[in-house]
């Protein structure tokens, strides 16, 4: 007898369609169209690949956000990891995605067939191993990703502290989802009616990070898990606060979140790193306190103080013609981009919503324009 996959509830097609038609008919009761941004680039390819948009009536629209730590890194630290790459005594550790985004000298890849030590792992614990393998090298974690990942790097630079390791040090580039969500919401040319809030994250955090965007922005959320039942009933839960005039903040992805997080993980972070004062968001510019950087007490580890003298800070603009920041703020959508599937291809990319798989241009490219 076959075992019952542990997904198959989650992708039950009789499932999908029932809460398709649930949508429509309250959809019926809107006066207006909604405009749902899924936050997440991992929501973005759920929405692509099972179709949803097709299922939806022309009342509701999603719009595609900027959670994809890969798109959002500005060239500027690409290129900081890619300097730091071709130093001679230097293995610059850093995690799968980034190998081919590019920076303004190119990338990660490149700086590899150049020679320099550059690898890529699943988990940043990795780098106690390389570390203790080569003593006489700098061992670089160019750490990226939301709340998600950053208690990974929290436990690394623990785990290098406790076991006297002095040859690992860290180039921090972790990323938090309220203040682009903030600033996205505040915008002139803003779209968003309601939000999908990111599945990960939350698990981290907590929803508790989003019970500001509907007591102060008026904008519904519904966190969300990845699969397409979880994420059509999250829409249904979206469309029903608007029939029944609510503004709420509500959990679809009750089995693993809740509205305090991992407050052990959150801990951790907060003993290590602070907020930084400012970061650049690649196709959204400066956003103020939506990054994390070490404490002061943990200068000799940051790589950026470190090495600051060689590392070049002038931002760097996109290509001309790609339109990578308006698909991050929700303002396009990646067929209005003219090289979209034509120059930038996955193969090519060109910006950086093509080159990570989490990207909208790639989820696009991969399972059709259909939006």
């Amino acid at each position: 007898m076959q075992l019952k996959n542990l997904y198959d509830d989650f992708r039950d097609g009789k499932t999908i369609k029932a809460y398709a038609d649930i949508i429509k008919n309250d959809a019926k009761k809107l006066s207006k169209t909604i405009n749902i941004m899924e936050v997440c680039g991992g929501h973005t390819h759920t929405i692509m690949k099972y179709g949803l948009p097709q299922l939806m009536p022309e009342s509701i629209n999603f719009v595609h956000g900027p959670g994809c730590p890969v798109c959002i890194m500005p060239k500027e630290r690409i290129d900081h990891a890619y300097h730091l790459s071709l130093l001679d005594d230097v293995i610059l550790v850093t995690l799968g995605d980034m190998i081919k985004v590019p920076g303004s000298r190119g990338s990660l890849q490149d700086a590899r067939s150049s020679g320099a030590d550059v690898r890529f792992m699943y988990s940043p614990m990795e780098c106690l191993t390389i570390a203790k393998q080569h003593p006489n090298k700098k061992i670089i974690y160019f750490a990226i990703g939301f709340e998600t990942t950053t208690p990974m790097t929290a436990s690394l630079l623990e785990a290098t502290i406790k076991q006297d390791i002095k040859n690992i040090f860290f180039h921090i580039n972790h990323v938090t989802v309220p203040e682009a969500m903030k600033l996205l919401i505040d915008s002139d040319d803003s779209r968003i009616d309601a939000f999908l809030g990111p599945a990960h994250v939350s698990v981290i955090t907590g929803s508790k990070i989003y019970d500001i965007f509907p007591k102060k922005y008026n904008t519904p959320v519904v966190v969300a898990g990845f699969e397409p039942v979880d994420m059509i009933q999250a829409i249904s839960m979206i469309v029903k606060q608007f029939v029944e005039h609510r503004c709420e903040l509500e959990v679809e992805y009750k089995r693993l979140v809740n509205f305090d997080g991992n407050i052990v993980a959150q801990e951790k972070v907060k003993k290590y790193l602070t907020p930084a004062k400012q970061f650049r968001w690649r196709g959204l510019g400066d956003i103020p306190n939506s990054a994390l950087e070490l404490r002061d007490e943990y200068a000799r580890y940051d790589a950026t103080k470190i090495y600051k003298d060689i590392l070049p800070n002038e931002p760097i603009d996109d290509h001309k013609l790609c339109l990578c920041g308006d698909i991050l703020k929700g303002v396009a959508s990646p067929p209005d981009c003219s090289i979209f599937g034509t120059a930038c291809k996955p193969t090519t990319p060109i910006g950086s919503c093509m080159v990570s798989s989490e990207g909208a241009c790639a989820a696009y490219y991969k399972y059709g324009e259909g939006l």
